[in-house]
């Protein structure tokens, strides 16, 4: 069986700027999109870029709770 990892995130668009919250289990993948603006919507609006903060964890209802 395998274990899955995902991972609470803390992102903004600059320094005391937007910030923005998500979960995903591929954190490197979605830190690139953000950067990128591949991510249509909320993000992209806002220039939302900037890793502040992340968290793993093992269970995907803990890292949405958190």
């Amino acid at each position: 069986m395998r274990e899955y990892s995902y991972f609470v995130y803390l992102m903004a668009s600059r320094w005391n700027g937007t910030p923005y919250c998500g979960v995903t289990s591929d954190l490197l993948r979605r830190v690139v999109e953000h950067r990128e603006g591949a991510a249509e919507g909320f993000t992209a609006k806002y220039g939302v870029s900037r890793l502040v903060w992340f968290e793993q964890q093992s269970d995907i209802n803990q890292a949405v709770l958190r």
